[in-house]
């Protein structure tokens, strides 16, 4: 096994990416090397490169094809990342830490971005202390140096439990909510399944100052998913009821309807923008080219890369 290191120095402060590789020979790990300084800029006071011409994606997205109609299924959400990334060329880091979450560069029409998405093979996608880790420390990297955050979100909540209560998971995941609300690069956050409670919120929603937020229409934007949620708020129906097992199908559909959606978010102004799977790629590229525009805030000082 094989360990490329790579360490990149902007003034007075150093930033440290490290990617575990694992090749039969070296030749092979100096190409990931290379390719991973290819999406990065020189410095922290440059634009990252923008590969010209930009090429799309193999592979069409059509979300039937990834994501089981079924909320309680899982799926591989690099499969959904490769359909939208310019040449389905997506670049991971940090692979074999914390699978429930997946990190990693990508571009779109050339410019590059990084990429932070929940990972429903692993953990169904919950947010643990090792998740809230990685994801903060990659924000805090992509921030440094200029690169524009693109997150997935498709989480059921935080990973609930003893042992995650004795590892400070309030203490773990405040730092992934600093690390998205005081990012200044521009944030795309695209909600594809599930967005359930204080995760929701964490993984870059509105709330944490995300550019622009999109939604599918499979998306559930609530407090906890239906099935829970109708046992507690109608639980007095469900009881007093002749068929309580019917009624509780009914309820479970009937908070589906009014609740369970991204219609009611967007009308409050936390989704922008509610399309079709397969537009996502093209509303991620015009939201790029807005975000080119617009003036971003210029920190006194560069911040650096803390040790999460």
């Amino acid at each position: 096994m094989i360990y490329g290191q790579l360490t990149t120095y902007a003034g007075r402060r150093d930033f440290e990416l490290v990617r575990e590789i694992q090749f039969p020979h070296e030749k092979e790990v100096f190409q990931q090397i290379r390719k991973l300084l290819s999406f990065l800029p020189s410095s922290c006071d440059t634009k990252p490169p923008v590969e010209e011409p930009p090429r799309p994606p193999t592979r069409h997205l059509d979300p039937e094809d990834v994501i089981p109609e079924d909320r309680r299924k899982s799926y591989c959400v690099k499969s959904i990342i490769r359909r939208i990334v310019d040449s389905s060329d997506f670049f991971e880091v940090h692979e074999r830490f914390a699978k429930n979450i997946v990190v990693g560069f990508g571009r779109l029409n050339g410019e590059t971005v990084g990429i932070i998405a929940n990972q429903p093979r692993f953990l169904a996608g919950v947010l643990d202390v090792n998740a809230s880790d990685k994801a903060a420390r990659f924000i805090r990297f992509c921030d440094a140096f200029n690169i524009p955050l693109l997150t997935f979100v498709d989480t059921p909540g935080y990973l609930p439990g003893i042992d995650q209560e004795h590892a400070g998971v309030i203490r773990h995941g405040a730092k992934l909510l600093y690390a998205y609300s005081e990012a200044t690069v521009p944030k795309f956050t695209v909600v594809m399944r599930k967005a359930y409670g204080g995760a929701y919120v964490a993984m870059c929603s509105r709330h944490l100052g995300a550019t622009l937020v999109i939604a599918w229409p499979t998306a559930e934007i609530a407090v906890m998913g239906p099935e829970g949620a109708a046992n507690i708020i109608f639980r007095k129906e469900i009881k007093e009821s002749d068929d309580p097992e019917a009624t509780r199908k009914e309820m479970v559909k009937q908070y589906e309807e009014k609740f369970a959606n991204p219609y009611v978010a967007a009308s409050r102004g936390y989704v922008d923008q509610i399309i079709e799977p397969a537009k996502t790629r093209e509303a991620l590229i015009a939201g790029l080219r807005l975000a080119k525009n617009q003036k971003r805030e210029q920190a006194k000082y560069r911040h650096g890369n803390i040790p999460l």
